[in-house]
């Protein structure tokens, strides 16, 4: 395709002769009487060169030049001077003409110029494109360098998960052998302990004042047990019987149970329960999940608080939050918390969430918590909706 050039000129006889001269070397050629009327044209359709005459009624074109050079920068520009005018030529390259050719002007010497001057516009064109490309693709290597990153952030992310659910894996098997033994050891002895203390109970005058000794071993051997049964409850995978439940149904039940406790500790509940497809698991152990919960948060708000429980489903997964505005865990506990033994408080056994752990586990579900100290604590669980032998197939036994 021909290159167009712009002719703007007040004498007639300039216009014809340079449409003349150029159509016959194959460009296409239009023309401006006028510098508003060049510039007219080079708004509507912009040319590849302007010839341009310095002196025009009207508007000069000193005044054209400008506006061009601000306007329309890969339009460039000859300038035709008078003889005696180098004085203006240098006036007029500084202000970005890219050549000037004095009048009257030899036909080839004007030609010469005029494809000096495409030549290196092409060339210009071509860097500035390379250069526009360059840019280009340094923008999609920073954004691919920027989605790598937070891949690889992402992949640690999940890898550092799936190590820690491991470790937790591993360290409620370690403690579903250590119970099973423990249970068979400690309760041969203590059946006995309990044996000895009836019969010591038996032969003890009720008025004599170690009557009440055999009671109160009884009630610690009571108290053994129990923590055995939990111990064994953190740790073993139990037969279950699964059916479609809902979750809403388990959270208001829940509540209910705990309603009095609330009151007495003024401990404000809010459910913002979406509707959610009922998800198939054990009800027993959905409950133990929240009851668990529901007493954590309650004894990290013994002044009383806000416990609240948010419910959604989109996905296929439902998601679970459930938070309090208690005391919070510190950052160095908070990892921690999902560990068999662990607690900070002076009678706590460390199960609970450990339990929970195991539930969630069991249904192909994810938990974590974040917390502040003074801020209150949040949990996070998500279970996806499966198949019930899906749902029932544990990844812990």
């Amino acid at each position: 395709m021909a290159e167009q050039i712009l002719v703007i000129d007040d004498e007639k006889a300039i216009l014809d002769l340079c449409q003349m001269i150029l159509r016959s070397r194959g460009y296409d050629v239009r023309t401006a009487q006028s510098g508003a009327e060049g510039l007219e044209q080079i708004q509507a359709q912009p040319p590849a060169l302007v010839l341009l005459d310095y002196m025009m009624p009207m508007m000069d074109g000193m005044s054209v030049l400008m506006q061009i050079k601000q306007n329309h920068p890969d339009v460039y520009v000859i300038m035709f001077t008078g003889k005696g005018s180098e004085r203006v030529a240098v006036e007029v390259m500084k202000a970005g003409a890219s050549d000037y050719v004095l009048k009257p002007f030899n036909n080839h010497d004007l030609l010469d110029r005029i494809e000096s001057v495409l030549k290196f516009r092409r060339i210009e064109m071509i860097n500035r494109s390379l250069e526009q490309e360059r840019a280009q693709l340094q923008q999609e290597i920073q954004a691919w360098n920027r989605e790598l990153e937070l891949r690889v952030a992402e992949k640690t992310r999940e890898l550092e998960q799936a190590h820690n659910e491991m470790v937790q894996a591993e360290k409620l098997a370690t403690v579903g052998h250590l119970s099973a033994g423990m249970a068979h050891e400690i309760r041969n002895p203590l059946n006995s302990i309990g044996l000895f203390a009836q019969l010591l109970s038996a032969g003890l005058d009720q008025n004599d004042e170690l009557a009440e000794y055999p009671d109160k071993i009884l009630k610690e051997i009571d108290r053994i047990d129990d923590i055995l049964l939990k111990l064994l409850a953190a740790s073993k995978q139990h037969k279950t019987e699964s059916g479609e439940i809902s979750l809403a149904d388990a959270l208001h039940d829940v509540t209910d149970l705990f309603r009095p406790q609330f009151r007495q500790q003024g401990v404000n509940v809010d459910l913002y329960l979406q509707p959610v497809p009922e998800l198939v698991a054990d009800r027993d152990e959905i409950v133990q999940i929240f009851t668990n919960l529901f007493v954590n948060a309650l004894q990290a708000m013994p002044e009383g608080g806000l416990l609240s429980v948010e419910m959604e489903s989109h996905d296929g997964r439902i998601f679970i939050e459930v938070n309090d505005t208690g005391n919070g865990i510190t950052q160095e506990n908070l990892s921690k918390v999902f560990d068999p033994f662990f607690t900070t408080k002076s009678k706590g056994t460390g199960f609970g969430l450990s339990v929970v752990l195991r539930i969630v586990k069991n249904y192909h579900g994810s938990i974590r918590v974040s917390s502040e100290p003074g801020q209150g604590t949040s949990f996070y669980l998500e279970f996806p909706l499966k198949s019930p032998t899906e749902n029932t197939a544990s990844v812990l036994a």
